[in-house]
């Protein structure tokens, strides 16, 4: 974890639905790890995306459903196993928090013993997935995808856990590792998890948009508000934080389509991620 303060995972970040829908793309080993590929009409890799996903990993419907939104806004889009077979499954993110009409016939006793899989489940597995482990695992995957032959710039779209790594990918290369790894150009995270304040967000150079809930039980008001002013004063790097009220922790990526209000706020969400790409991920020869 980096220096500051830091937000600790509750329920509410597994909270969510799984979305009806058939992935177009199609799976590749890249760089050694299995990847979800969505390529955009005409298969240009000039402006490539990687997405860093949930603790759902990246067979997740949801992500891939996404990332074939970015593939049809002209990305050549990655979706890597970044957790290496050992994701959380879908049953954990249905038994510990399954939609509101089934959570209102749970007994006493069952929501009991639903909780009490968080610490027993969510715990080992992100000291498993720890920052010295997985970091470096995603910056090297950024090195690989910039040395893909007609790959010119690369940004990262990070959603909860994989939130987080996008906004350290928006520090841009590591200087002080020889043959600078990682660091994308343009960096989009939708309700970060388990970040640091201020040591995440003092050496961010690249441009980052931010998506936020506002009743995010792992972004209080106070963390907000300094993420904000911190973010203010960085007036060279290009930035936006996006609040969305009445979202909870995984509106971006696991909103209950049968509210017409969470479905606004995701497809909202949607759009801000690629209308920052395509504002800020720019060709060289564009």
């Amino acid at each position: 974890m980096s220096e500051g303060e830091s937000i600790g995972m509750s329920s509410c970040c597994l909270s969510g639905a799984l979305h009806e829908g058939r992935p177009t793309g199609r799976v590749d080993n890249i760089g050694g790890l299995d990847t979800y590929i969505a390529e955009p009409k005409g298969g240009s890799k000039t402006r490539s995306v990687i997405f860093i996903s949930d603790i759902f990993g990246w067979e997740f419907p949801n992500t891939r459903l996404l990332a074939d939104q970015y593939a049809l806004a002209g990305f050549y889009t990655y979706l890597p196993d970044f957790h290496e077979g050992d994701s959380l499954p879908i049953s954990f993110l249905e038994n510990v928090e399954p939609p509101l009409k089934k959570q209102e016939q749970l007994s006493v006793t069952e929501k009991a013993t639903n909780a009490a899989l968080i610490p027993t489940t969510l715990g080992p597995w992100l000291v498993k997935h720890r920052e010295t482990v997985s970091k470096p695992l995603i910056d090297g995957f950024v090195n690989t995808v910039r040395m893909i032959p007609g790959t010119d710039t690369v940004g990262a779209v990070g959603f909860c856990w994989g939130g987080r790594y996008a906004i350290l990918q928006a520090h841009g290369p590591d200087v002080v590792t020889p043959g600078k790894i990682g660091g994308v150009d343009v960096a989009f995270a939708a309700h970060p998890s388990l970040v640091a304040v201020p040591g995440d967000f003092d050496p961010v150079s690249r441009p980052l948009s931010l998506a936020i809930g506002m009743r995010d039980s792992l972004m209080d008001e106070g963390t907000r508000g300094k993420i904000v002013d911190l973010m203010a004063k960085k007036k060279e790097v290009a930035h936006e934080i996006r609040l969305y009220e009445e979202q909870i922790h995984g509106f971006a990526l696991r909103s209950d389509w049968s509210s017409e209000k969470d479905k606004k706020a995701m497809d909202e969400a949607t759009r801000q991620g690629i209308e920052w790409m395509e504002k800020y991920l720019r060709s060289g020869k564009e």
